[in-house]
Parts: C-alpha cells; sequence; structure tokens
C-alpha cells in the first residue's frame, strides 16, 4: 500500500480515530487527575464526540474507500455514525449528573463508552465481513463491561454475565458464518458477494445459504430479535440506566447498519425463503416484545421489551427490500434514538434507588408535583407509541407505507395492530403520572445538571422537530440507501 493510499484509509476512518484518540487520552488523563475533578472527564469525551460528529459533516457523503475496500465512508455510513455519535452525545450529557449521583465519575466508564462507540462506527463503515466482525467485538465487549459497572449489585453482575455468555455465542455464530460463505464465495467483501449472488449455484449453495443463516442469527442477537432476545431484559434491567439508554439506541443502530448494508446489496440474489424468514421474525420480534411489555411492572423491562418490539417495526422496512423501506428504517432509527434516551433520561431522574426506584408506583402523582418532567415523559412516551404529530408516528408510516407498496399488507396490518397494542402500556405510564394518587409523599427527582437537562430538551426538540417537519432527514436517509446501490 503506498502512502497515498494510505492516507486515504485513514481518512476514510477519521471520526473513529478521534474517537479512539479521545478515549486514549481520558484514559491517561485520569491517571494524573485528583478524584474531586475526575468531573472533566465527561466534558473531554463530548468533546471528543463533537469533534468526531463534526468530521463526519465535514466529509460529506461522498465513497472514501480505505484499506482496500474494508471500510467505505459513504452516505449510508455517515447517517449511521450521525445516529450513534449522537445518541453517544446525548448518554454522555446525561452522565455527567448520573455519574455524581450513583459514584461513577471514573475514567474507565468513558473510556468503554468511547471504545464501543468506535466498534459501532467500524460497523456502520464496513464493507467486508470482517471489519464487522471486528467492530462487534470492539462493540460488545466495552458494554459488557458497561453493564456489570455496578459491580456490588447483583443485578448488574447477573445481566452482564448473560450478556456476555449469550454474546459470546452470537459471535461463534457470526464468524462461523462468515467461515461457510467464504468457503464457497471466496471472498469476505460485501459488494464482491451481491455480484455473486447472482450465480445461482452459489445462490443455492446449502453450505452458503447455512452460512447466511448462522450470520443472521448473530446480527439477530444483537438488534434482540426474537427468539435470540433473552439477554435483553436482565441486561438492561441491571444495568446503570445511562448504559441502558446508550445500549437501547447505540448499539440497536449498529447492528442494523450493518444488517441494512448486507440486505441492501445482496436482496436481488438472496432465495426468497430468507425474505420469508426475515418476515417472520419481524411478526415475533413485534408481538413477544408488545405482550411481554404489557405485563411489566418495572419501567426499565418495560422500556425493554418495548425496545424488542422496536426491532421488529424497523425490521418491517428492511424487509420491504428497496429504497422506500431502507429509508424508513434509517428514519426510525434515528427517530428511536431520541425518544428512548430521553424516556431513559426523565426515569433516571425520577428514581432514586437504582436497585427499586422503577416501580411503575414512583411514577404516581408526579403529573402535577412535577408538571415539566411529566410532560417530557408524556411526550416521549406518545412518541413510542406512534401517536401524531411526534416522530415515533411519522416513522411508523413511513414503515407500514413500504410494506404494503411492496405487497406485505399482512406484515403492515399486524405492524398496526402491535402499535396499537403498545399504546396501552405507554399510556398507563401517563395514567400513573396524572390520575393515580400517590402512597405518600411525591418523592422529589433527582435534581438535573444543567447538561442532563440539555440532552433532554434536545431530545423532546428533535422528536417533535422530526414529527412535524420530517422531509430533510427522510431524503437525507433517501440518499444515504441510493448511495449503497449505486
Amino acid at each position: 500500500m503506498d502512502a497515498s493510499a494510505m492516507m486515504q484509509g485513514l481518512y476514510s476512518i477519521l471520526p473513529e480515530m478521534l474517537v479512539v484518540a479521545t478515549a486514549l487520552f481520558v484514559l491517561f488523563v485520569d491517571l494524573i487527575l485528583p478524584e474531586e475533578n475526575r468531573r472533566i472527564l465527561c466534558g473531554v469525551s463530548i468533546i471528543g464526540v463533537a469533534l468526531s460528529l463534526f468530521s463526519v459533516f465535514a466529509m460529506g457523503t461522498g465513497k472514501i474507500s480505505g484499506f482496500s475496500g474494508a471500510v467505505v465512508h459513504d452516505g449510508l455510513g455517515a447517517f449511521f455514525e450521525i445516529v450513534i455519535l449522537s445518541a453517544c452525545a446525548l448518554t454522555l450529557l446525561m452522565a455527567t449528573g448520573y455519574s455524581e449521583w450513583e459514584g461513577t465519575h471514573k475514567g474507565e466508564f468513558y473510556s468503554l463508552m468511547l471504545l464501543s462507540t468506535s466498534g459501532m462506527m467500524f460497523m456502520a463503515k464496513g464493507t467486508d465481513l470482517m471489519t464487522v466482525f471486528l467492530g462487534l467485538e470492539t462493540l460488545s465487549i466495552p458494554i459488557y463491561v458497561l453493564v456489570g459497572f455496578h459491580r456490588h449489585r447483583m443485578s448488574s453482575l447477573e445481566g452482564a454475565l448473560k450478556y456476555f455468555l449469550l454474546g459470546a455465542f452470537a459471535s461463534g455464530f457470526l464468524l462461523y458464518g462468515i467461515a461457510l460463505m467464504y468457503s464457497v464465495a471466496g471472498t469476505t467483501k460485501i459488494p464482491q458477494l451481491a455480484s455473486i449472488l447472482y450465480d445461482a449455484r452459489i445462490a443455492a449453495n446449502p453450505v452458503f445459504l447455512a452460512g447466511v443463516g448462522l450470520l443472521l442469527v448473530g446480527f439477530a442477537f444483537k438488534v434482540s430479535l426474537v427468539p435470540f432476545h433473552m439477554w435483553t431484559p436482565d441486561a438492561y434491567e441491571g444495568a446503570p440506566t445511562v448504559v441502558t439508554a446508550f445500549m437501547s439506541a447505540a448499539v440497536k443502530a449498529a447492528a442494523f447498519a450493518a444488517l441494512i448494508r448486507v440486505l441492501l446489496l445482496t436482496s436481488g440474489g438472496l432465495q426468497p425463503v430468507l425474505w420469508k424468514v426475515l418476515w417472520v421474525l419481524s411478526v415475533l420480534t413485534m408481538t413477544v416484545g408488545n405482550l411481554s411489555a404489557l405485563v411489566q411492572n418495572n419501567v426499565k423491562r418495560m422500556l425493554a421489551y418495548s425496545s424488542i418490539a422496536h426491532a421488529g417495526y424497523i425490521l418491517v422496512g428492511m424487509v420491504s427490500g428497496d429504497v422506500l423501506g431502507g429509508q424508513a428504517s434509517l428514519f426510525y432509527l434515528l427517530v428511536y434514538a431520541f425518544m428512548n434516551i430521553g424516556a431513559f433520561g426523565v426515569v433516571m431522574l425520577i428514581a432514586q434507588k437504582e436497585d427499586e426506584g422503577y416501580d411503575i408506583s414512583n411514577l404516581a402523582g408526579i403529573g402535577f408535583k412535577y408538571p415539566a418532567l411529566a410532560g417530557l415523559l408524556t411526550l416521549f412516551l406518545v412518541s413510542l407509541g406512534g401517536i401524531p404529530p411526534t416522530a415515533g408516528f411519522v416513522g411508523k408510516f413511513y414503515l407500514f407505507s413500504a410494506a404494503i407498496k411492496n405487497g406485505y399488507i399482512w406484515l403492515a396490518v399486524i405492524g398496526v395492530l402491535n402499535s396499537a397494542a403498545s399504546i396501552y402500556y405507554y399510556l398507563r405510564l401517563v395514567v400513573y403520572m396524572y390520575f393515580m394518587p400517590a402512597n405518600g409523599e411525591v418523592p422529589q427527582p433527582r435534581p438535573p445538571r444543567i447538561a442532563f437537562s440539555l440532552a433532554l430538551c434536545a431530545s423532546a426538540v428533535m422528536v417533535l422537530l422530526l414529527g412535524i417537519l420530517p422531509h430533510s432527514v427522510l431524503e437525507f436517509a433517501e440518499r444515504s440507501v441510493l448511495s449503497l446501490l449505486m
């Protein structure tokens, strides 16, 4: 590789390098800072993420390939980097207050979050299955540690152990699937695999199909598709809530980024049976997620099962297999990041204790005692339920429209019914806030720091703005999908 090719390769991963450099810098500064000054580490992390986000916008959406085609900065990668970095920035802003309450002002906390973010970004830009796998592992290992960061709480350790063990199996399935596909196709580069699939002998090869199936299992685990979702409720409930917010938005976006790149590029050559499998997975994921959420009294577990259901909605757009479906999935992933992180942020303020502060009964009476917090949570829940004029409604409208346009009418009908069912458990929280009397005095929420308030306000503004004026983001999402197919 000559010098110019090396420079182009490094330029193609500039945003990732900025995030990794920030993570290493935070670790170094943590060694020399006295403990009482460690709150500035969060500020340093936010600055690094902001610089990375600026570099994504500066690089634009033109294709910049690097390292012999292993990574590419294109419209799709840029879109998902914006989603991932935005989710990371919001959770870091919330971490300024959360770390003070929970005593997690530690350099490794922020470094692990940044290193995980870099892995997600590599997944979004990987055009080689091995790059995607390395990104997945770079994502996963820090997250395993973050889930168990409250090492003195049994629920945190239990969630981390379950996530680690099942995640190791999923990584094994993914790697074995890549090996099987390579044994037949002779390449792990996604564009070349897409071309090879038009050879009927390879597309119908049972070994190759087994590899595709194992690859799908690995991705299904990361996005919590049923029946590969069993780790999600325990991991989400046991993890520090700021980590749960980060996982629910950023990890899901990264895994879907890789899955969308693979499916859209290979859609023309994949066997019809695989699309039927995705159809079934979408229906199962929506239905099981919503039915499980209906019976939860713990708000974190309810949002965990809700997260599973939303993965099913996103899969509806991918089953459509065209530009409209891809556009809808991208838009919904961005919207989901804002409304879910916002909901977890409000819940963080309301809960007094990590172990027992997330029971639904703790919401009783806050609607009139703390109207600003209750109003924000209501907005995020209404958007998650897909009620207009919020961004959640626009996202679901485009997802189900794409399914109908491509002939998946029953899939759209099942999606609408599931969305209607989800409104019950979202509005149940609203009913508790405004209509249920508190058992004793209404507990006082944690006082938010300015950065925490900024994150909540930014999330609320985006939920409303993308619900009223979604067109520019939808056009960006459409261009991102088209850049992949050109």
